[in-house]
C-alpha cells in the first residue's frame, strides 16, 4: 500500500465541501476550534441534516485523531467540527497497537487526511491505572492488563522529567503513541516529505484547552 496525500490547501466549490489538504491549514484549524471551545464562542459548523445527506456522497477528513475513550474527551466537541470532519480513532489510555497503526494507515491511503493527531488528557484513568499496578506491584484485572503494558514503557520517561508523575505519564504516552505511529512503513515516506503532519498534544479537562506536546 502506498500512501499519498494532495498538497494544495483547500479545494472548494459552490457544489462541493470544502477539502483541506494542507497539514498546517488542518492544525490551524484545530487549534482555532478549540480556543471556540474554550472560549464557549462555538460554531457548532457542519452538524445539519443537510451536510448528513452531503457526505453520503463521500468522506474528507482533514484530521484523523486517536484520543482516549474518557468520555470527557470528545473531540469533535472539544475542536468544535462537524460532521465528515475528523477521522476518530478512540482507546483508553490512547495506546497504539497494530489495528490503531492499520486504521490511521486507512484514513491517510484512502481519505488522504493531512494531519494526525495523538491527544493524551489530564486525569487519564487508563494511566492511573498502569501507575496503580508499578506502585503496588500488581497486575491489573483482566485485559485492563493489555493497556497497562503499553502504557509503562512511558512511565519511565516520565520518571526523568520534574513535576506531576501522573501528568508527565500522560504526555510521556501520548509522545510514545505518536513515535510508534511515525515508525509505520507506510507513513514514514510521506512523513518525511511534509506530505503531512503528526503531532501529539494534551488536553486539559479543567480548562478545555489542547496544547501541542
Amino acid at each position: 500500500m502506498t500512501v499519498t496525500v494532495p498538497r494544495s490547501a483547500v479545494i472548494s466549490d459552490e457544489n462541493e465541501l470544502p477539502v483541506i489538504t494542507d497539514p498546517q491549514v488542518a492544525l490551524d484549524t484545530l487549534m482555532a476550534g478549540n480556543q471556540r471551545f474554550v472560549k464557549d464562542r462555538l460554531q457548532e459548523p457542519g452538524r445539519d441534516p443537510a451536510r448528513r445527506l452531503k457526505l453520503a456522497q463521500g468522506q474528507h477528513p482533514f484530521a484523523t485523531i486517536l484520543a482516549c475513550s474518557d468520555s470527557r474527551l470528545p473531540p469533535e466537541l472539544i475542536f468544535d467540527q462537524g460532521f465528515g470532519d475528523l477521522f476518530v480513532v478512540r482507546v483508553a489510555g490512547n495506546i497504539v497497537d497494530d489495528s490503531l497503526v492499520g486504521s490511521i494507515e486507512y484514513a491517510v491511503d484512502h481519505l488522504h487526511t493531512p494531519l494526525i493527531m495523538v491527544i493524551g488528557h489530564e486525569k487519564c484513568g487508563a494511566v492511573e491505572a498502569t501507575l496503580e499496578s508499578i506502585q503496588q506491584h500488581q497486575p491489573a484485572n483482566g485485559d485492563i492488563e493489555v493497556l497497562v503494558a503499553a502504557i509503562t514503557p512511558a512511565v519511565a520517561a516520565a520518571e526523568q522529567r520534574s513535576g506531576d508523575l501522573l501528568d508527565n505519564t500522560v504526555r510521556a504516552n501520548a509522545q510514545q503513541s505518536l513515535d510508534t505511529i511515525n515508525k509505520s512503513s507506510e507513513l514514514t515516506g510521506p512523513l518525511s516529505s511534509g506530505q503531512f503532519k503528526a503531532v501529539a498534544a494534551y488536553y486539559s479537562i479543567d480548562d478545555g484547552r489542547v496544547s501541542l506536546i
